[in-house]
């Protein structure tokens, strides 16, 4: 269950941000490969070491498919991140 309430499947398209509200709706682009998916925020996360390692997002399996890095050897990329529709 994510913090939201919301219960989470890593096969929908949605994330976690450690301040947006729940239900804002965020682009999430891959620098590297300008590959861009539309995510909604449904919980709370990443957790503070990983903020303090510079991860800023935590994003569904199906979410990081899309933007080509849910890999077995890698599963961060460096992103931008930008809200589409404000909760």
């Amino acid at each position: 269950m994510s913090a939201s309430g919301e219960k989470f499947h890593n096969q929908q398209l949605v994330a976690a941000h450690p301040s947006l509200a729940f239900g804002t709706v965020v682009r999430v682009t891959n620098v590297k490969n300008g590959k861009a998916v539309t995510v909604r925020i449904i919980d709370r996360g990443p957790s503070k070491a990983n903020r303090e390692d510079g991860v800023v997002i935590d994003l569904s399996r199906a979410a990081a498919r899309r933007l080509g890095f849910a890999t077995h050897e890698k599963g961060t990329a460096v992103v931008r991140v930008e809200v589409i529709a404000p909760q």
